[in-house]
C-alpha cells in the first residue's frame, strides 16, 4: 500500500497505470512467454487449450526428424509445436504443431513467425481439436497462401494423413488422402515422399 504525504491513499489505481487489454490480440501480447497454456487467436478470438500431449509432441518431432534432408537442401527451419505464427490481415496468432520455414522468414516483433515465411505445417488431431485442425485451419492457411497444410489425423478411424495443397481464394484445391501407415508424396516446394508408418 502506497501512502501519499498527506496519509491518505493516492486517487488513482494500479489499472490506469497498467490498463487491462481491450482486444484478444492486446491480451496475447501481455501473456508471458512462459504461460503453459497454447494461446492461438483463432477468427479473432483467444483460445486458451493446454500444452500438447506426449504423442503430439512425438508425431511432431518424427516429422522433423524425417524432413531434415529437406531442411539440409533447401536452408529451411522447422518448428515442432513451439513457434507462434502470425496470419497476415486479420493478425490472427496460431501454434501449429509442425511448420516448416524459410530460414529468413519475416517476424512479427521479435515473436513470432509471419504466415508469409512458411512452406508447410501440420495439424494432429486430437478429440478437442477436431473441428479446428480438420476445418478452421485449413480454411486459415490457405486464405494466407501458405502453400501446403498436412492434416495428422490419429482420431481418425482408420487413421490418416491428409495433404492439401495449390491454395486459391481462401481454400485449398488439392487433396491427397492416405491411410497412416503407408507413404503419401507432399508436393513442390517441399517434393517427398512420408513413410507415414513413423506417425503409428
Amino acid at each position: 500500500m502506497v501512502m501519499t504525504a498527506q496519509g491518505r491513499l493516492p486517487r488513482h489505481t494500479p489499472a490506469e497505470d497498467h490498463p487491462l487489454p481491450r482486444t484478444p490480440r492486446e491480451f496475447f501480447e501481455s501473456l508471458p512467454p512462459t504461460l503453459r497454456l497454447r494461446a492461438e487467436i483463432i477468427d479473432g478470438n483467444l483460445i486458451l487449450s493446454p500444452s500438447g500431449i506426449p504423442r503430439h509432441g512425438r508425431i511432431a518431432m518424427h516429422m522433423a526428424f524425417a524432413l531434415l534432408p529437406i531442411l539440409d537442401e533447401h536452408g529451411w527451419e522447422s518448428f515442432a509445436g513451439n513457434v507462434d505464427v502470425c496470419i497476415e490481415g486479420p493478425r490472427d496468432t496460431v501454434i501449429p504443431d509442425y511448420c516448416l520455414a524459410l530460414r529468413d522468414a519475416p517476424l512479427w516483433g521479435d515473436r513470432e513467425i509471419l504466415s508469409s515465411g512458411l512452406i508447410m505445417v501440420a495439424e494432429i488431431v486430437s478429440p478437442g481439436s477436431m473441428e479446428t485442425d480438420r476445418a478452421t485451419k485449413p480454411r486459415i492457411y490457405a486464405g494466407c497462401g501458405i502453400p501446403i497444410m498436412l492434416i495428422i489425423d490419429p482420431v481418425a478411424s482408420p487413421a490418416t494423413v491428409t495433404v492439401l495443397s495449390n491454395p486459391e481464394d481462401g481454400a485449398y484445391r488439392t487433396t491427397t488422402r492416405t491411410e497412416m501407415g503407408k507413404p503419401v508424396r507432399i508436393p513442390a516446394p517441399v517434393d517427398f515422399e512420408l513413410d507415414t508408418s513413423i506417425f503409428l
